[in-house]
């Protein structure tokens, strides 16, 4: 049996607003409702059915599309619940005003905390304060900022292009600067050609567009556990469901993926395959292998999210998954803020052609373009080698914190206390002997004027946890000892500890 295309038209006043092409199929796993539900949100979010547009009566909807009145009551429902209608007693049901799409940033401490702990700050028992040693934020130091050097790229794009720079560009990005991102890649081994470069505004708004262009309600899909805490709040705000399956420290656990994959089918796998936010693990090429393999017999795709590859201290070799990828099976997420200046929210997407018509559509209801004057200045940065000098200025800074934080782990922190030493990134992952909470540790911290982040926040579950982050980002190598000292001193508190131990706490990986 084939699918059914119903058109469904609905007067309003004198103009007749249609919804076309609502295809419904009886024989998917799917139920109606949520089918439904799927097709009226895209025409929700792509602007097709406009604030205040009336749907159709549900029962003349439910004879239109040959089902029954009760699943269009459960999708109208569905819809209400996230914000896309409103009901009207007696009238009927109307598109909502669409609100602002997510604005969640992980390098931003409070886009990292619970409810609980923002309750806490507006109560004043948690303040941030110019004494505050903050572990939770992952955004550099304003100082580190390549301000002097990128004001004169400026002003060069101003005298060169005039008013130009402040046109629209067109929505996949500047074509100049999608030849230089493309020549970049190939240092990493990635061949990839500028038409399939899309310019975003962040790697926040690539995983948003991604999840708009391949998410329907009640899709499945894989991420590893635990995982950024901005990209579950993008997969549930499509109503998708979440797999978590571990990460181990050379990548996801293959066993267990495959057996997901066999089970659920799932619309993509969500990895970040270098120093993996929160854990800081990286990937073995052995496990990016079995990952395509995996992909490929399982008619999949993968979301690469290139968190801080660039920000490695001990001589790796960090090929992109997608420099591995033969099958076109890989959409590659690479931002350049998190290192150079986040204000600035300049990334790009690299996706294969059976998709782009779609993630291009989901990027233009986002924003029409990312800013032509930051492009331009950009691509002129990349062409005279100067994020390249300033890449390698950047890997020197955080080298000395990283080692200066791998240093006061081992020295302040009870033996109780397990941390892994990444090789690069900018964050550790600790945790406590099983059974300890780390918000609890985190509560006593931040009454001693530390901040970090616990591990619940990265499981979709928020489940409790005996993981926590630290990030040293935006701490100065000098205040990094003082903060792990404190740390210890609470966590003795915690776990009943007089004394710390001579020997210090157990990393899982040698010093650098």
């Amino acid at each position: 049996m084939t699918p059914m295309n119903c058109i469904v038209n609905d007067m309003v006043g004198e103009n007749v607003d249609l919804i076309e092409s609502i295809q419904l199929n009886k024989q998917s796993d799917q139920p109606l409702y949520l089918q439904l539900y799927g097709k009226l949100q895209k025409l929700i979010e792509n602007k097709q059915l406009h604030a205040d547009y009336k749907l159709p009566p549900i029962r003349k909807l439910a004879e239109q599309l040959g089902v029954n009145s009760i699943t269009v009551v459960n999708a109208y429902k569905l819809l209400e619940q996230n914000n896309y209608v409103y009901s009207k007693v007696g009238s009927g049901t109307y598109v909502a005003e669409l609100k602002a799409g997510i604005k969640m940033n992980a390098e931003e401490l409070t886009d990292e905390l619970q409810p609980e702990e923002l309750k806490l700050m507006d109560q004043g028992q948690i303040r941030i304060g110019p004494n505050t040693i903050n572990f939770a934020s992952a955004t550099p130091t304003p100082e580190l900022f390549p301000v002097e050097d990128f004001k004169n790229v400026l002003n060069e794009v101003l005298e060169r292009d005039k008013g130009f720079a402040f046109g629209y560009q067109e929505s996949q990005g500047f074509y100049p600067l999608r030849e230089s991102i493309a020549v970049y890649l190939r240092d990493f081994g990635s061949s990839i050609d500028p038409g399939d470069i899309q310019i975003i505004s962040g790697a926040q708004q690539g995983i948003d567009i991604l999840a708009k262009a391949l998410l329907n309600f009640g899709d499945y899909l894989v991420v590893e556990s635990p995982t950024y805490t901005g990209a579950i709040a993008a997969f549930k705000s499509r109503g998708a469901q979440i797999i978590e399956v571990p990460i181990e420290q050379d990548g996801i656990n293959i066993d267990l993926l495959e057996d997901k994959l066999k089970k659920h089918h799932p619309r993509f796998i969500y990895v970040m395959p270098h120093f993996q936010n929160p854990t800081g693990y990286s990937y073995s090429y052995v496990k990016k292998r079995v990952l395509l393999e995996l992909a490929n017999r399982y008619d999949t795709l993968i979301i690469e999210d290139d968190y801080l590859s660039e920000l490695d201290y001990s001589g790796q070799e960090l090929a992109p998954l997608k420099a591995l990828d033969e099958q076109n099976r890989v959409i590659y997420i690479k931002s350049f803020s998190k290192i150079f200046m986040p204000g600035l929210r300049l990334a790009f997407l690299s996706v294969p052609q059976t998709i782009y018509g779609e993630v291009l559509a989901a990027k233009h209801t986002s924003d029409i373009s990312t800013s032509g004057l930051i492009q331009r200045a950009f691509d002129l940065y990349l062409r005279k080698g100067i994020w390249q000098k300033h890449i390698m200025y950047m890997r020197e800074i955080y080298q000395e914190r990283y080692n200066a934080m791998a240093q006061a782990l081992q020295s302040y922190l009870p033996r109780e206390i397990e941390f892994y030493l990444p090789g690069g990134g900018l964050t550790f992952w600790l945790a406590l002997p099983q059974g300890c909470s780390a918000q609890e540790l985190y509560l006593e911290c931040a009454r001693r004027d530390v901040l970090f982040v616990p591990g619940s926040v990265f499981y979709p579950t928020s489940r409790s946890s005996k993981y926590f982050r630290l990030s040293f980002a935006a701490v100065y190598p000098e205040a990094i000892e003082d903060g792990i000292r404190i740390i210890g001193k609470a966590a003795e508190k915690l776990l009943g500890i007089n004394n710390t131990k001579a020997e210090g706490a157990k990393g899982f990986a040698p010093l650098l």
